[in-house]
C-alpha cells in the first residue's frame, strides 16, 4: 500500500482523559509518524503519516480513543509531509505543545 498523511481533530471529551498520550502510544506501536497536541478550543489535533491501511486503522480508532474519552466527531484532511517537521528532533513520534 502507499504513504499517506492525514491531519486529524478530535472534538469531544478528549482533554484531560489521557487521550493524546494514547494516541502517541497507538501510533508508535503501529509504525506511524508524527504527533499530537492539544487545542485551546478543546479539541485534539493529530497528524498520522505512514502505510495506508495503518492510518486508515488508526483514524478509526480515534473515533473511539481511550476508555475515558468521549468523541463526538473526527475530521479528516490530507496533509503535507511539510508537517512532519513540526515533530520534536529525532521523535518518529511527538507530543506537542498545545496551540
Amino acid at each position: 500500500m502507499g504513504q499517506i498523511i492525514r491531519q486529524v481533530t478530535i472534538r469531544g471529551r478528549v482533554q484531560g482523559v489521557g487521550y493524546r498520550a494514547w494516541l502517541a502510544m497507538t501510533a508508535q506501536a503501529n509504525g506511524l509518524e508524527g504527533w499530537v497536541r492539544n487545542r485551546r478550543d478543546g479539541s485534539v489535533e493529530a497528524l498520522l503519516g505512514g502505510d495506508q491501511t495503518v492510518v486508515a486503522d488508526m483514524i478509526a480508532a480515534c473515533h473511539r480513543g481511550p476508555s475515558a474519552a468521549r468523541v463526538d466527531a473526527v475530521v479528516v484532511e490530507e496533509a503535507g509531509a511539510a508537517l512532519l517537521a513540526q515533530r520534536a528532533a529525532g521523535e518518529r513520534f511527538s507530543i506537542l505543545s498545545t496551540l
